[in-house]
């Protein structure tokens, strides 16, 4: 297996990559869009936005809105409170995560979640500790597809786009990737299809996320 050298810095979406959270998505989307007497969007066309920061989200998915104070909301609540479908993380991910992080790879997340959201499911998940840098879309001035998330990362723990890579389960993910210049990995069992991350020329699509220590030369 062909694989990446001189990488340094990984950083990880979250929802889709390293948690299974694209079903509870769906459905407090939906069920949000009820509740408000909305259109209700389809389950494609949530996935579709995943990964997005929430007005984007929004905007998309809603545009007759003005205000999006209300529906936030009460999509909040329905993710969080509301809708009880689990949310686990993928099999293996602690173990991988402490396996990287042990032979010396900088580990980091990005995140359309809202820094509130992603300090959440950290602390829920117990991965708190396990990261160097972490941050969220309401955390810079453009959310993802545009490369400031990575920009910021890659500032904060001195790497450059050749030593630093991507990993995500969606379009905007890869395209962050390119738009910053560092390499990208798709995984297909997040919202978008292999067809969709293949058009992005990610170095490699993977189908488990533990197949991440063979595309990944060892040692950083």
């Amino acid at each position: 297996m062909q694989q990446l050298t001189d990488i340094k810095l990984i950083v990880f979406d979250w929802d889709g990559t390293l948690m299974d959270s694209t079903g509870r998505i769906v459905s407090a989307m939906q069920q949000t869009a009820r509740n408000l007497e909305l259109p209700v969007p389809a389950a494609a066309a949530v996935k579709g936005i995943i990964g997005l920061g929430i007005t984007d989200c929004f905007n998309l998915l809603f545009p007759e809105l003005d205000c999006h104070k209300a529906i936030t909301e009460e999509y909040r609540y329905q993710y969080v409170e509301g809708d009880k479908t689990p949310t686990p993380l993928f099999a293996g991910v602690p173990e991988l995560l402490t396996i990287l992080k042990n032979q010396g790879y900088q580990l980091a997340v990005a995140t359309g979640k809202a820094r509130h959201g992603l300090d959440r499911v950290l602390h829920e998940t117990g991965l708190q500790e396990i990261f160097h840098h972490t941050v969220g879309a309401d955390e810079v001035a453009n959310a993802k597809p545009n490369p400031d998330m990575l920009h910021l990362l890659m500032n904060k723990m001195d790497c450059q786009p050749h030593q630093t890579v991507m990993i995500g389960d969606t379009s905007f993910d890869l395209e962050m990737a390119q738009n910053a210049g560092t390499h990208a990995i798709g995984v297909s069992f997040g919202a978008q299809s292999v067809e969709q991350l293949s058009s992005y020329q990610p170095f490699a699509i993977i189908d488990d996320i533990n197949q991440l220590k063979g595309t990944l030369a060892n040692g950083a």
